[in-house]
C-alpha cells in the first residue's frame, strides 16, 4: 500500500511512518525540509509548501494520506498572534492536501486526518462520545471544529473515506505532554495540579500507532474517531499513578492561580478537561494494548 504522511516528521508521524515502513508498505513524508532527510527503503522524503514545489506527481497512486500537520499547541504562550498561528497551520496545510487530491487521477480511498477531544470543550461531570453533538467555545473547541471542517470536505468534494482522529493525551517517555508532567515527580516536586477534578483522557503512543492501523485496515470506521484509552482518570489519579510508577512522591500541589499566571490561556491543557470514550474503537473491535493507566506508565518507564 501507499500511504502519504503529512506530518511525519513530528512527534506521532515519526513513529508511525518508521512502523507503517517495516511493515513493507511504501511510506511518502511531505515536507518543508525533505533535502535534511535521508530516505531508507520504503520512506521517501518530498518537498512541499515551499515556493515552486509540486509533489502531485509523487503522490499520484497513494491509497491512504494521513494528516499529521500543526503548528504545536505546546509551542508558546497564547498571545492572539501565536493562536492565530496555531489554527492557521491546520487549515492551510489541510486545504493544500485537499488540492493536492483534486489533481490526483486516482484519488486515495482514505483520508486519516488528526483531530483532538478538545473539541467537545470542558466538564467535570459529562462524558463524551463520538456521538456527543455539543462543542466548546473555547479556543481549542474552535479550533478543532474548523479544521475538522475543513478536512471533512474530503468526503464531501471527492467521496473519500474521512477518519478525523479526535487524540486525547498521547503519553511517550520522550515527547509530548508526559516528560513535562514527570519532571516535577523526578524532582521530588510532584503533587496534585489545579483542583485535581479534572479529566484526563490519555492514551499510550503505541496505541495510537495501532489505532491508526486499524482505521486504514477497517472501512467501517469513518467520520470521528476517539483516540483515548477506555479508562480516563482524573488529573489527582494520574499524578498518584505516575508518582507510584517513578518511585516519586504525590505530594506538592501546584496551584491554579499559579498556573495562569505562568501560563496564561495555555493553563486549560493542565487545568481543564473533558472525560472521553473511545465509543467507536471499541465497538468495532479494537483491543487497547494499554486500557490501564498503571500499566501504560510502567510500559513507559520500565
Amino acid at each position: 500500500m501507499k500511504i502519504t504522511i503529512i506530518g511525519g516528521t513530528g512527534f506521532v508521524g515519526k513513529a508511525l511512518a518508521a512502523e507503517l515502513a517495516k511493515e513493507g508498505h511504501e511510506i511518502l513524508v511531505l515536507t518543508r525540509n525533505a533535502d535534511q532527510k535521508d530516505n531508507s527503503k520504503n520512506c521517501r522524503f518530498i518537498q512541499w509548501l515551499n515556493e515552486g514545489d509540486n509533489p502531485v506527481k509523487d503522490v499520484e497512486g497513494t491509497d491512504v494520506i494521513i494528516n499529521l500537520a500543526g503548528e504545536s499547541i505546546n509551542s508558546g504562550r497564547w498571545t492572539a498572534e501565536q493562536k492565530k498561528k496555531i489554527k492557521n497551520s491546520r487549515l492551510h496545510v489541510t486545504e493544500s492536501i485537499l488540492n493536492i487530491i483534486s489533481q490526483l487521477d486516482k484519488k486515495p480511498t482514505t483520508l486519516i486526518n488528526a483531530s483532538a477531544v478538545g473539541i467537545y470543550g470542558i466538564s467535570n461531570q459529562k462524558i463524551f462520545t463520538e456521538k456527543s453533538k455539543e462543542t466548546g467555545n473555547d479556543f481549542l473547541a474552535e479550533t478543532v471544529h474548523a479544521w475538522e471542517n475543513t478536512a471533512i470536505k474530503a468526503y464531501y468534494d471527492f467521496g473519500i473515506r474521512t477518519v478525523l482522529c479526535r487524540f486525547g493525551i498521547i503519553l511517550d517517555k520522550n515527547d509530548g505532554a508526559l516528560p513535562r508532567m514527570a519532571l516535577p515527580y523526578k524532582l521530588f516536586a510532584g503533587g496534585t495540579v489545579g483542583s485535581g477534578e479534572q479529566w484526563v483522557s490519555w492514551i499510550h503512543l503505541k496505541d495510537v500507532i495501532r489505532g491508526i492501523q486499524y482505521c486504514i485496515e477497517n472501512e467501517r470506521l469513518r467520520g470521528s474517531v476517539n483516540f483515548t484509552a477506555p479508562h480516563p482518570v482524573t488529573m489527582k489519579e494520574f499524578g498518584k499513578t505516575l508518582g507510584t510508577v517513578l518511585h516519586r512522591p504525590h505530594w506538592l500541589p501546584i496551584p491554579e492561580i499559579a498556573l495562569k499566571l505562568l501560563l496564561g490561556e495555555m493553563s486549560i491543557l493542565v487545568l481543564e478537561g473533558q472525560k472521553v470514550l473511545p465509543e467507536k474503537l471499541v465497538e468495532n473491535g479494537f483491543t487497547f494494548l494499554f486500557p490501564e493507566l498503571k500499566n501504560a506508565l510502567t510500559d513507559i518507564y520500565q
